[in-house]
């Protein structure tokens, strides 16, 4: 490695000026990797002098530069199974005050000839005890782009060291990492708040939330799912879709109702223009949880399943602003105290989830917590590469 690469610096190749050379001009991975080789041979006097100086000392992540990983290597490299934990712990540590979460800024892009329409989402936060802390950027309904080839959603994580400050890493996730995130809490929602035996789940919504949500189900236990899909497109193929990717049934149902007659648990994840459920279409021990509403203009829940629900929070501060409480709260009908708990509360075993054959409505509005977390599994995975 060292001959092929620096044949002009072979005279004295373990004087410190050459360490430095080495250190600062060759890609850090590249080098641990020839290093771990020779760390397998013995004895160990074999080895060079400069490399066993270079082992000995820990190069700044501010020297190593800022590691930028493509969309294509990120969806490569991590799965719904890979959030679920991080996510459930981040929920936990959230309900013990050891998560330092932001109010999420919203910017707004209004049409005009230049510009929109179109919406940008900056979360973030940090998780007591992890070594870094994460700033989140995603754009969303910027829907024009689809004349132009493009995504109508965007987005990026930027990691930073909990311990220096200093960034290690931008990854252009296009809001995977903000999908996957998403799925992993609803997995979690599923876990604490249905019973072992609600198999049957339906899908209100059929975009890359959803998959990501079937997913996470999938993962806790083997389920059937029923699938709706308000635009009329999409039922068909996501059903093939997962059911060849999970091994488990998916049915296309023709209606919202049908569809919610039918299930345990009730998934919504669409635009969040209109409601798409009613109260009478209800299972009594139904479980939905919803994650189309993160912006006051949007509701997926009708106020009076809201009402006669045990209405679960992810971060109540968030959904009376954003959330579907926050419609609730308009219409009158319900207030911040009439929340049964937020999710990391039951995660965290301080209050009980399902206690009976009640209805529960879970509102996932996304925390920085959530992005915290998925963000450390990202630096984790993706440092390797």
């Amino acid at each position: 490695f060292f001959f092929v690469s620096f044949p002009q610096k072979m005279a004295n190749p373990d004087t410190p000026e050459n360490i430095q050379y080495l250190r600062e001009h060759k890609i850090p991975h590249l080098f641990d990797q020839l290093v771990q080789k020779l760390l397998s041979f013995k004895p160990r006097e074999d080895i060079p002098r400069f490399l066993r100086d270079v082992l000995s000392k820990q190069v700044e992540p501010s020297k190593q530069g800022i590691r930028v990983f493509d969309y294509e290597t990120i969806t490569a490299n991590l799965k719904v199974p890979d959030a679920i934990a991080a996510v459930e712990n981040a929920f936990r540590m959230l309900a013990q005050g050891k998560v330092d979460v932001p109010m999420p800024m919203h910017i707004g892009i209004e049409e005009s000839s230049a510009a929109g329409p179109g919406d940008c989402h900056i979360k973030g936060g940090y998780i007591t005890g992890t070594t870094t802390f994460t700033v989140k950027l995603a754009c969303v309904s910027f829907y024009k782009n689809k004349a132009r080839g493009l995504s109508p959603g965007s987005g990026l994580f930027t990691i930073m060291s909990a311990e220096t400050g200093m960034p290690l890493a931008v990854m252009q996730e296009n809001r995977y990492l903000t999908d996957l995130r998403t799925g992993a809490a609803g997995g979690v929602a599923m876990k604490y708040l249905s019973r072992p035996e609600h198999d049957c789940v339906a899908f209100i919504g059929c975009g890359a939330i959803a998959m990501n949500m079937a997913r996470a189900a999938a993962a806790i236990r083997p389920i059937k799912g029923f699938v709706f899909s308000p635009s009329g497109r999409s039922s068909g193929p996501f059903c093939e879709k997962m059911s060849a990717e999970l091994g488990m049934p998916f049915t296309v149902v023709h209606s919202a109702k049908e569809a919610c007659e039918m299930a345990d648990v009730i998934y919504t994840q669409t635009p969040g223009s209109s409601t798409v459920l009613e109260l009478s279409w209800l299972r009594p021990h139904a479980t939905i949880i919803c994650s189309g509403t993160d912006q006051p203009t949007k509701q997926e829940i009708p106020v009076d399943v809201l009402k006669a629900s045990k209405y679960i929070s992810d971060l109540t501060k968030q959904t009376a602003r954003v959330g579907e409480l926050r419609s609730a709260i308009a219409a009158g009908v319900m207030t911040e105290q009439d929340v049964y708990a937020e999710l990391g509360e039951i995660v965290n075993g301080s209050k009980p989830g399902r206690e009976g054959a009640e209805l529960i409505v879970c509102d996932l509005t996304g925390t920085g917590a959530q992005d915290a977390a998925i963000g450390q599994v990202a630096w984790d995975k993706l440092r390797q590469h």
